[in-house]
């Protein structure tokens, strides 16, 4: 098995109300469609642990982390911000999301498999280094990075992000740190309203104007992101995997269809053969069209298993 799936069902208990779009219909939906497919037979299956407090605190700051703790309710819902609340059940289903891509930097590392896919929520690439927002919490792919550089002595890690929100939350906690290198995609100007001049050498955002479709993003993939990560010959690649620059997603307004996806991971995987011994994990972040979702998720991890 090149590909472990890696989830628990804790993170289908996180829920911020039935007009959200950041529902636990969206895991079902990925469930359901690789079931189908036939593609979860050939998944190495693991269950997400619970991120510990150290991994959260070596990108979160400890007194945020306790917030968060103590936010956690008892019955109903408590809001963190106008986009992100909390239910009795949304820590661990965080904790869980987190734990899942310590998981899987571990399970590549120890070279159990190729690359792994986490099927995880909250999602979390907005969660800044002291503040939740954009539907997320903790920042599970940072929490991975950090990670993959404490606990295996990595030097260079590379994150991709092709959500169609910037990241403004891993490029908070990593913009300093020249180790970890953000390639990031995304609509703009569009929520979070950043990204579009905060680059550094390690930083590369590519914003993308409303109603761009998939030649521009590709163009944007090879002459930006390609170089820079040749330049830095990441040993490990995690993937910020949102699927909400699709054309048929409403969340926004970018024209990506599925073909570009299925690009896109051929390419990571290429640049992860040549530097990092294929080492990929990729993290879901957005997507809230279920069908297209689905079908953007399957396509992704079929290229990784192949």
């Amino acid at each position: 098995m090149h590909t472990a799936f890696i989830t628990h069902p804790d993170c289908l208990k996180h829920d911020m109300g039935s007009h959200h779009p950041e529902s636990p219909a969206r895991l079902k939906a990925i469930d359901d469609r690789l079931i189908a497919c036939g593609l979860m037979d050939v998944l190495m299956q693991r269950d997400a642990p619970l991120a510990t407090r150290e991994q959260l605190e070596r990108v979160h700051s400890p007194a945020y982390v306790e917030r968060i703790f103590q936010a956690s309710p008892e019955e109903g819902l408590i809001q963190l911000d106008g986009d992100t609340a909390m239910n009795p059940f949304t820590l661990r289903a965080a904790l869980r999301a987190a734990g899942a891509v310590v998981l899987g930097v571990d399970l590549v590392m120890r070279h159990d498999v190729e690359n792994a896919f986490c099927s995880i929520r909250p999602p979390g690439h907005h969660a800044e280094h002291a503040t939740a927002m954009g539907f997320c919490i903790f920042n599970n792919v940072a929490v991975g990075a950090a990670h993959a550089l404490a606990a295996h002595g990595l030097k260079r890690v590379a994150v991709v992000d092709f959500d169609v929100h910037h990241g403004n939350g891993t490029e908070d906690i990593f913009h300093d740190n020249p180790r970890v290198m953000l390639c990031s995609t995304f609509q703009h100007p569009f929520y979070p309203y950043k990204g579009a001049d905060s680059g550094n050498d390690h930083i590369i955002n590519v914003p993308l104007p409303a109603y761009s479709n998939g030649e521009a993003f590709r163009a944007a993939v090879s002459e930006k992101w390609l170089p820079a990560l040749e330049r830095f010959q990441p040993e490990l690649i995690l993937v910020s995997a949102g699927f909400d620059a699709h054309r048929a997603d409403d969340m926004a307004m970018l024209g990506l269809v599925e073909d570009d996806y299925v690009w896109v991971t051929k390419k990571i995987k290429k640049v992860a053969a040549t530097y990092a011994e294929n080492r990929i994990v990729s993290v879901l972040e957005g997507g809230y069209e279920l069908h297209v979702l689905a079908g953007c998720v399957a396509a992704h991890i079929k290229v990784l298993a192949a």
